[in-house]
């Protein structure tokens, strides 16, 4: 009770200042998405929330309007052709994602947590996973988005279609992460994924996960450097 109390009064407190902080970097954002692609500058979408009920969360318009519906649906590849050319930049940086300090100030979302899912990606996960993975407000970033921060590239490498590589490796895996954080809430283990975080982003290829939480669920997906070893096969 206590630390969710403060959770919820710091998130509020550090997503209002971050939006006032960011506005001079989103304004011309904003400006940048009216003048190009289709000319829209925020993607709404249906995702499932904190206990499991609908919420529509806020994104920058990096994709077709028409993408859910197009050859791919809800998973996108590396160099997917629907993705618009700024919307890329976008998504390296992970700016598409700042609009959710919204979501945040309005109570729909922490900022950390798992990631809230679209009802096609969220059927996968296992049952026992289901009931619980959001008894918990969904967070703009966690430990799923820190291990599968370069998701795009192992649908792209997998050589199965995305669909079915997400069902059979991405969803138990992070489900086993989410579960893992579920057991060790704290404010220290919120500050720690945020730093790691931003320092992913910074060096993609940094193994600092592991020397900062040693007791992580193994987890076995082809294509993902895990402890040092990298599964090849399916």
């Amino acid at each position: 009770m206590i630390y969710g109390f403060f959770k919820r009064l710091t998130d509020f407190i550090l997503a209002t200042l971050a939006l006032l902080f960011l506005s001079p970097l989103l304004l011309p954002v904003v400006l940048i998405l009216l003048l190009s692609g289709e000319h829209y500058v925020f993607y709404l979408q249906k995702r499932v929330g904190r206990y499991n009920k609908p919420f529509d969360i806020w994104k920058f318009a990096t994709m077709l309007k028409a993408s859910p519906s197009m050859s791919g649906g809800y998973h996108t590849t590396r160099r997917d052709p629907r993705v618009l050319p700024f919307g890329r930049f976008l998504r390296m940086t992970k700016l598409n994602e700042l609009p959710q300090l919204i979501n945040i100030i309005k109570g729909d979302m922490a900022i950390v947590g798992p990631r809230p899912l679209a009802d096609k990606t969220f059927e996968p996960y296992p049952e026992d996973v289901k009931k619980v993975i959001y008894n918990i407000r969904p967070g703009l970033t966690g430990i799923g988005s820190i291990v599968f921060r370069d998701e795009e590239r192992l649908l792209s490498e997998s050589g199965m279609p995305p669909a079915e590589f997400y069902a059979r490796h991405i969803a138990p895996a992070k489900g086993a992460l989410e579960l893992w954080y579920q057991q060790n809430l704290s404010l220290r283990t919120d500050a720690l994924l945020i730093f790691l975080t931003a320092w992913v982003i910074i060096f993609p290829d940094s193994r600092l996960l592991h020397r900062v939480f040693r007791k992580l669920p193994q987890i076995k997906v082809p294509g993902l450097l895990w402890e040092g070893e990298t599964l090849t096969t399916p």
